[in-house]
């Protein structure tokens, strides 16, 4: 895929000492769809994962990185933070910031200190938060997030609020559609992507 194929939504919930992860399905250039089966969610090890919206090529590039550079890491240190993680990538986005990657990231993952989110934008700046979103429909998204997030909220009711945050920006936002992908990181099962049937069962709950 072409590095200027853009648009996207996705949003990172952390809920009941878990990471939730969701986005949209499509890639646009300019007013084309140019895809509808992107995927914007990428495992980085059993406990950490990335979601990106931005240019496809810029985003695999960094997520080759950050794969590499982690288990580089694993094999010298131990197991990497999910804080680690973040910094590693803001340290590349702020070296390229005079030719950008243009790029946005959700950072998720669990650690020692618990399930975290961070968002990253295309210059490396850093914000851990317990929701964000990124991409073209976010302000929709985090209408629907500053609504209803809770901390006391269930991993469950974490996992609703993620799709119907995806689902608004669908119905609102022209560069998101064709569906969603889901991906939980819990400390008993790790990384998970559900199918399209899982998810459609939690969207029929809603």
């Amino acid at each position: 895929m072409d590095s200027y194929l853009k648009g996207t939504t996705t949003v990172g919930i952390v809920s009941e000492g878990s990471v939730i992860l969701a986005s949209d399905r499509r890639a646009s250039a300019g007013n084309l769809i140019s895809n509808k089966n992107v995927d914007k969610i990428f495992d980085i090890n059993k406990r950490m994962a990335v979601s990106v919206a931005g240019s496809v090529a810029d985003a695999q590039n960094l997520v080759d990185i950050l794969r590499a550079e982690t288990r580089l890491y694993e094999t010298r240190v131990g197991e990497m933070s999910v804080k680690a993680l973040a910094k590693l990538l803001a340290n590349i986005l702020h070296a390229y910031k005079w030719f950008p990657y243009y790029v946005q990231f959700l950072i998720g993952g669990i650690d020692t200190k618990g399930a975290h989110i961070y968002s990253l934008d295309p210059i490396g700046s850093m914000i851990e938060d317990k929701f964000a979103a990124t991409g073209s429909g976010s302000p929709v998204s985090y209408g629907v997030l500053e609504s209803y997030y809770s901390d006391d909220m269930s991993f469950e009711e974490g996992m609703k609020l993620a799709l119907r945050a995806i689902k608004a920006s669908m119905a609102r936002d022209a560069f998101t559609g064709d569906g969603i992908n889901l991906v939980t990181i819990t400390e008993k099962e790790g990384y998970r992507r559900y199918t399209k049937e899982e998810i459609e069962k939690i969207l029929d709950s809603i």
